[in-house]
């Protein structure tokens, strides 16, 4: 099979889908790796790297996605790539459909098969390809928190763990999942105060037994978030229902209330955000004020440490692809289940009812 390794456009999105171990494996499986130009640069691997692992080296994009059979990507394509969308390509990426309705129509219009990395599900109902993006999120929620909570940037000031004699600050983080937990990890590190908010009692009893007495947890609930965020200097909203749209947990009278200065990071803003006030916002211009407080919505944040997440990105979708590439993606689905839930759309209708009811359609 032939597999196509564009080079990636949206704003500051310096990731690329494939390393080249990655390369190396599936051209030892027997398929052609076709891979445009200069699309390993953000991530500090460059074009000979990839010939070395038997890659070949392709000029545009469009040799990239027009001799494909299977095209990986890591972002969802944006409007420019659209022409590049036919029948007889699968289509293997973070898609985030249920927030893009353009997107949407145009795999509907191409009758390409779009397989999300995102909807991909465990029996357990894990997420393996969404993971690894959302523990590097978590993180770097607090890393990007702490520094729009400067003066310099229009935050109230503070150092998340104060210094002796002076408050911590209070971070409140809502959804308790793999974003979450590691967004409340890294604040307790920097010797913020924590609270945890979810609606699932279990994985709040497993977050305190997991921290002990080092962060506190609130069954999740209007009137709860609406109180926390009146205390709350850093608001992180990591909440996820797979394929679906983000419910809007923090309204804007709620952000009323709020500490001027205070900050809050959507990292739910692919699936369309769970603040009201939540718009896509990039790299170069990160943030915007709601009321008196700061948001941080950038719709790609792991692209901004591009080193470390396509390496993770390839570790977690290479069986995937492999298995795509060796079988086609029809045998390759109906032996896998979890790869079977992250088809989204194919042969011109949306197969993933989230993604439907998101936009008022239908999947038949």
């Amino acid at each position: 099979m032939k597999i196509g390794v564009p080079t990636e456009v949206k704003n500051n999105e310096n990731r690329v889908a494939l390393t080249p171990a990655g390369a190396d494996r599936l051209v030892r499986e027997g398929h052609r790796v076709l891979v445009q130009s200069g699309a390993g640069v953000g991530s500090s691997i460059d074009d000979d790297a990839y010939r070395a692992a038997g890659a070949e080296i392709v000029a545009t994009a469009a040799d990239a996605w027009g001799e494909a059979d299977l095209l990986i990507k890591v972002k969802e394509p944006v409007a420019e790539e659209y022409g590049f969308l036919r029948p007889d390509l699968t289509l293997f990426t973070y898609l985030h459909l249920a927030a893009d309705r353009p997107l949407t129509e145009a795999l509907v219009a191409a009758g390409t098969t779009a397989v999300a990395y995102e909807t991909v599900q465990l029996p357990d109902r894990t997420l393996p390809l969404l993971v690894p993006m959302s523990e590097i999120a978590g993180r770097l929620s607090v890393i990007m928190g702490s520094h729009s909570l400067l003066r310099s940037q229009g935050g109230r000031g503070m150092l998340l763990g104060g210094i002796a004699g002076t408050p911590r600050a209070k971070t409140v983080v809502i959804g308790g999942g793999v974003a979450g937990e590691h967004a409340a990890a890294n604040a307790l590190g920097l010797g913020s105060k924590v609270t945890v908010v979810d609606v699932a009692l279990p994985r709040l009893r497993e977050l305190e037994h997991r921290y002990g007495g080092a962060l506190e947890t609130r069954a999740s609930s209007r009137y709860d978030i609406a109180e926390e965020l009146t205390t709350a200097d850093l608001v992180i909203g990591s909440v996820l229902i797979p394929g679906a749209a983000a419910p809007k947990l923090v309204t804007d009278d709620m952000v009323a209330a709020m500490k001027p200065g205070s900050v809050l990071v959507d990292i739910a803003i692919d699936q369309g955000g769970c603040f009201e006030g939540s718009r896509p916002t990039t790299h170069d211009d990160p943030t915007f004020a709601v009321h008196d407080s700061i948001y941080y919505c950038v719709a790609n944040m792991p692209g901004a440490v591009p080193t470390t997440a396509t390496r993770a990105l390839t570790n977690a979708t290479l069986p995937y692809v492999s298995a795509i590439a060796a079988k086609g993606w029809e045998r390759a689905a109906s032996e896998d289940a979890a790869l079977a839930k992250g088809l989204n759309v194919q042969g011109g209708r949306i197969t993933l009812d989230a993604v439907a009811q998101a936009h008022g359609l239908t999947t038949d």
